[in-house]
């Protein structure tokens, strides 16, 4: 009945198409591919210990697929543990909404923000989705919802990881072969497992290699369909958190096991610098033609941002002793049309001199657990005024800088939107200000932060004098003397 369903669908889709055709045109021949998703899940994998291994299903994904590497937060907005990390990956949105924080799973908002297959079957009933897992407590929970189809779960820590991964394997080999499922999501937990038994060794690689093999059985599975043909399948692999080198653990706010990926099959080798984990979501509801409110993204859609357009221009540390020579991750060089004005001293630290644009591994590696984890709503390059920091070295004890924005156009008389990506926390008499000049006019402000914003999408609305045809955006940060710092990402104007 689903399959039937489904073909009525795609068959009203096909003609609403071919009635769209412009009056007199011959309809062009379409052939209509149904897209169909698979997710699969491999806990605490380490990116960079793929590329060690000998994984070359994972390899020829990343050759020709898209692969962005991302960080994690960590404390207080959550852990960076399993918990949080699968509830970020089938929900499309952080820690601060689908509110697990732990392991205990406590203060979960499933009934506000499900999991992709649950969105999937709420959309419509035709699609036939699936889970198969050996992590119950993702079944239990309700991290995977009862309106899935099919929930197959087995227990790691009954069955033994090793065994309960071929289980899995073979259980989603059988419904991707035997039957017609559109959305599926495979968990396999090995990785995790040997990473909190012996560390990132040769053990560690080793189970990757096996978990590699078991993606092979799905992708094989896959293109063996006799359907194959006229299916268009999305295959994303990705993982929920990773672990310290070498030693293995996770759950604080170490680089190593803040580190995830998102992997997906199309895109010709991409390694973009705006990929998230709350992405995966909203890359297998974007293959379906469907859209949630969310804070993911499809991972093949790019920003527009212009700040990371600057990502291969970074500089490596100057006066930071903290991070590795090897991480670039800092310039003071504006966009175009971007620029910055300053009242600062001559000292302090080189890197936070005014405002920067950065990445969340170089700047968080300048101090852990201050907050800094938790802007998670920025993506790529971003840019941050940080008084913290710059007062780290002597002549830094004073702070003002603005960033400016290149002018947009305006409609004299209506009201304009700023929306933007803010994370700013108060410390002391530091203030930071968001003013507005129209045709190249004085600063009006329109927005003033003394409290925290923690990881926020910010929208202000504007009223747009008569005969104003454009406006700057302005953000100040000042009186700060050694009192945290404020990150700006994304800025829009309609």
């Amino acid at each position: 009945m689903k399959a039937l369903t489904r073909g009525l669908v795609a068959a009203s889709l096909l003609a609403a198409a071919l009635t769209a055709a412009p009056a007199g045109a011959a309809p062009a021949a379409v052939t209509a591919k149904t897209p169909k998703v698979l997710v699969v899940g491999m806990d605490g994998l380490n990116w960079a210990k793929v590329v060690q291994a000998n994984a070359p299903r994972l390899d020829a994904l990343a050759a020709s697929g898209t692969l962005g590497e991302s960080m994690l937060y960590c404390g207080p907005m959550a852990a960076s543990s399993s918990g949080p990390g699968w509830s970020t990956i089938a929900t499309g949105v952080w820690p601060d909404k689908h509110g697990v924080k732990d392991n205990s799973f406590s203060g979960k908002q499933y009934g506000t923000y499900p999991d992709f297959l649950t969105r999937i079957e709420r959309a419509s009933s035709a699609f036939g989705t699936f889970s198969v897992l050996d992590w119950a407590v993702l079944h239990t929970q309700g991290t995977f919802g009862t309106a899935i189809d099919t929930r197959i779960t087995y227990d790691g820590d009954r069955d033994g990881y090793v065994g309960s991964d071929a289980k899995v394997t073979a259980d989603a080999v059988r419904i991707l072969r035997d039957t017609n499922p559109d959305a599926g999501f495979v968990y396999l937990g090995n990785t995790d497992v040997v990473a909190h038994a012996s560390g990132t060794g040769s053990a560690y690689l080793a189970a990757i290699e096996k978990q590699d093999a078991q993606l092979g059985q799905l992708l094989d599975t896959i293109t063996a369909r006799p359907s194959y043909a006229t299916e268009d399948w999305k295959v994303v692999v990705t993982t929920d958190h990773g672990h310290v080198n070498p030693g293995g653990g996770h759950g604080g706010c170490g680089i190593d096991e803040r580190r995830t990926f998102v992997l997906t099959s199309a895109g010709g080798g991409l390694r973009p610098v705006d990929v998230k984990l709350v992405d995966v979501a909203a890359t297998a509801l974007a293959h379906l033609g469907l859209s949630a409110p969310i804070d993911g993204k499809p991972a093949h859609v790019r920003s527009a941002d212009p700040f990371d357009g600057l990502y291969g221009s970074l500089q490596s540390r100057v006066d930071e002793t903290g991070i590795p020579s090897g991480v670039k991750g800092f310039t003071h060089t504006t966009p175009p049309g971007w620029s910055i004005t300053q009242n600062m001293p001559s000292g302090g630290v080189t890197e936070w001199r005014g405002w920067s644009f950065t990445t969340d591994e170089f700047w968080t590696r300048t101090q852990a657990s201050q907050y800094r984890e938790l802007n998670v709503r920025a993506r790529g390059v971003f840019a941050v005024a940080d008084s913290d920091e710059f007062a780290d070295k002597a002549g830094g004890a004073s702070y003002d800088s603005t960033l400016i924005s290149p002018a947009f156009a305006v409609t004299g008389g209506s009201q304009a939107t700023l929306r933007y990506v803010t994370h700013y926390m108060q410390e002391g008499s530091q203030t930071g200000d968001v003013s507005v000049s129209f045709n190249g006019g004085a600063p009006q402000l329109v927005k003033r932060y003394s409290a925290d914003a923690v990881a926020k999408d910010e929208t202000v609305t504007v009223s747009v004098p008569a005969g104003a045809t454009s406006v700057k955006v302005h953000f100040r940060y000042y009186n700060a003397s050694n009192n945290w710092f404020w990150v700006i990402d994304d800025l829009r104007v309609a």
